[in-house]
């Protein structure tokens, strides 16, 4: 079962209609049917909702296969708590008018951190799997 990727989407599925509403409301605000408008706001919040929708697929597969090839709670929830967070902050960040980037690179290195540990740890559980049957 994939309880805890399960959780982990569950919670990246709010974040994401979150995102979603922030670029739904800026567009009627700005009267802005496609694109950006030139609009700096509705900019940020459609990058900050793409970024989410290009990064998180991967993660969510990741933790996924992690589970369900049956690694321990213990190697599997730092992951999804990991996505999580370098996707808050890094929506966070993207949405504060620049030149402050300390959020958004904070997200940045978060989420890669994920995608980078869950890919090592993907491979080290098969490959523990393979010399333990």
């Amino acid at each position: 079962m994939l309880l805890m990727t399960a959780v982990f989407a569950s919670i990246l599925a709010l974040m994401f209609i979150k995102l979603s509403f922030d670029v739904i409301g800026f567009r009627r605000k700005n009267k802005v049917s496609l694109g950006a408008g030139g609009v700096d706001e509705l900019e940020r919040a459609i990058r900050a909702h793409g970024n989410f929708a290009e990064y998180v697929p991967f993660g969510l597969f990741l933790i996924g296969a992690l589970e369900l090839n049956g690694a321990p709670l213990e190697l599997v929830a730092p992951l999804g708590v990991l996505l999580i967070a370098g996707r808050y902050f890094h929506a966070k960040g993207i949405n504060e008018p620049p030149p402050e980037f300390t959020n958004r690179v904070r997200g940045m290195k978060l989420t890669f951190a994920a995608l980078g540990s869950s890919s090592i740890v993907n491979v080290a559980w098969v490959v523990y799997l393979l010399f333990n049957r």
